[in-house]
């Protein structure tokens, strides 16, 4: 499978240009004491999480990506996928486990599911 088979969906990148606006603006509390360095980790850990973390889907599996590490979840394993309350794309799995996907909103759904190459449950008949 190529890479052009593979939707990957990110958080919005205002996030990380806030992160990074936010690292400049810790840099003069940061160089006041030595003591004081951690305060650039935070900005820095943001700015990292919204560069990595997302969701990326092809025909055989979800990849779940997070600040360090991903998880690799195979579609053989996906029971349902629905929307929470905010809007949020969950998946639910063969064992019962609730899985969020990050950076996918409830209205994207039908794009990921598109992606293993089935259809969605009524587009068979209106053909």
């Amino acid at each position: 499978m190529s890479r052009a088979d593979t939707v990957r969906f990110r958080h919005n990148q205002a996030i990380l240009v806030a992160a990074i606006v936010a690292a400049i603006g810790a840099l003069p509390l940061a160089t006041a004491r030595w003591w004081l360095l951690w305060v650039l980790l935070v900005p820095v850990a943001v700015a990292v999480w919204a560069w990595r973390s997302g969701t990326d889907a092809d025909a055989s599996e979800l990849r779940l990506r997070a600040l360090a590490g991903q998880r690799r979840v195979p579609w053989t394993r996906v029971a349902e996928l629905a929307g929470d309350a905010r809007g949020r794309a969950l998946a639910r799995l063969d064992d019962g486990e609730v899985v969020m996907l990050p950076a996918v909103r409830a209205t994207e759904l039908p794009h990921l599911i598109a992606v293993t190459g089935q259809e969605l449950p009524g587009e068979a008949n209106d053909q």
